[in-house]
């Protein structure tokens, strides 16, 4: 689906909504603005009334807690930040809970880590819990959960978390709050900036100069949500970004902010995060039989095409996969550890199991633990 106008009204007889809001839209130096919170808790109780499902996924936990916390500005270190959001979850989903009471919404908290989003266990089990409070008609309020992250394995913000969010609820639209009203083709300072109403395809973005830093109290910025909603329509769902007065109207399917048409039918969670959210621990390097079996034959990786590996990876950690020049052809998720594989290169299924046990008689990186590139891009 690639026009504008399909896109909007897809949107707009969605059932099932994801909305997210950055810490600087409902927070300031000060902590919580309690104001702005109510604005949204508004927008929130007219979609509830609307009949649509509605999952929220928020930010600003740790900008709430350093309000009452003896602390200047946004701390630097771990630690204080994990404090800090300790501290600020409570005084956020507090006031949701007391302000969506007005709307006669009953709300719940689910705190998310990327562990959860990719572990099949958990996601599950995540899944289960996010869709049966759908069912009873139960606002799930999703946060990362910055007090148990580590710097390692985190969103860092929650653009991207509504993505796999959306995904993993089977949401039919993503609507992304900013403080601008729309996408720009430059940073709004600049006089030669234009709204972009519609985008088709990363290819739409190529020639535009997106922002990337965030507020003083936020990570995230608009080059965080628009990759959220390229993450979205990577699995098949539309997004809309836009500001806090247009988010109705825009849900509505009315032509304000920007429209991000999806490219991709659904994808399992853990591939989109594989695809766009994974940092490879490491390079698998494999010979031209084996290159022209992954991009041509969508095969497994098989150990009697691996050459070389470099850098330090457990089984399971994400790695890029190069041909013999260095090229990117995929990412995936091996079976075995950079100090296993070694003793494997160039051997058979068959030869690997009289060698080394049955264990080791599988493929090196499966099909399905795998992303192919596009022109070295993921």
């Amino acid at each position: 689906m690639t026009d504008a106008a399909a896109v909007r009204d897809s949107i707009r007889r969605a059932e099932t909504i994801v909305v997210k809001v950055g810490s600087s839209s409902i927070t300031d130096e000060g902590g919580l603005n309690r104001a702005r919170l109510v604005e949204l808790t508004d927008i929130i109780g007219k979609l509830h009334d609307a009949g649509k499902r509605v999952i929220l996924v928020t930010s600003g936990a740790v900008a709430t807690g350093l309000g009452p916390m003896p602390i200047e500005q946004r701390p630097s270190d771990l630690p204080t930040l994990q404090a800090a959001a300790a501290v600020g979850q409570s005084l956020l989903m507090t006031a949701y809970t007391e302000e969506l009471a007005g709307h006669g919404v009953v709300t719940a908290q689910v705190l998310l880590t990327v562990d959860d989003m990719v572990r099949r266990s958990t996601y599950r089990n995540a899944q289960n819990t996010i869709n049966r409070l759908l069912a009873m008609n139960i606002l799930p309020i999703v946060n990362e959960n910055d007090a148990v992250a580590t710097d390692e394995l985190r969103f860092g913000d929650n653009d991207r978390l509504a993505a796999l969010v959306a995904q993993m609820a089977h949401a039919e639209a993503l609507v992304l709050l900013s403080d601008v009203p729309s996408l720009l083709s430059a940073p709004p300072e600049d006089p030669s900036a234009v709204h972009i109403p519609f985008v088709a395809g990363p290819e739409d973005l190529a020639s535009l100069t997106i922002g990337g830093s965030g507020s003083a109290v936020g990570t995230g910025g608009m080059a965080t949500k628009v990759h959220a909603a390229v993450i979205a329509a990577d699995s098949g769902i539309p997004s809309v970004l836009t500001s806090f007065d247009l988010a109705v109207s825009a849900v509505r399917g009315e032509d304000v902010g920007t429209y991000f048409g999806p490219t991709h039918s659904r994808r399992q969670t853990r591939l989109l995060w594989l695809a766009h959210l994974a940092e490879p621990t490491g390079s698998i390097r494999v010979d031209a039989g084996a290159a022209k079996a992954l991009t041509e034959g969508g095969k497994s990786l098989l150990a009697a095409g691996v050459v070389d590996v470099s850098g330090r990876f457990e089984a399971g950690e994400p790695v890029d996969i190069v041909d013999p020049r260095g090229t990117r052809l995929a990412r995936g998720l091996p079976n075995f550890s950079a100090d296993e594989l070694p003793q494997m290169f160039g051997l058979s299924k068959s030869e690997l199991g009289r060698r080394f046990g049955v264990s080791f008689q599988r493929e090196v990186v499966h099909r399905n633990d795998m992303i192919l590139t596009k022109n070295g891009t993921v």
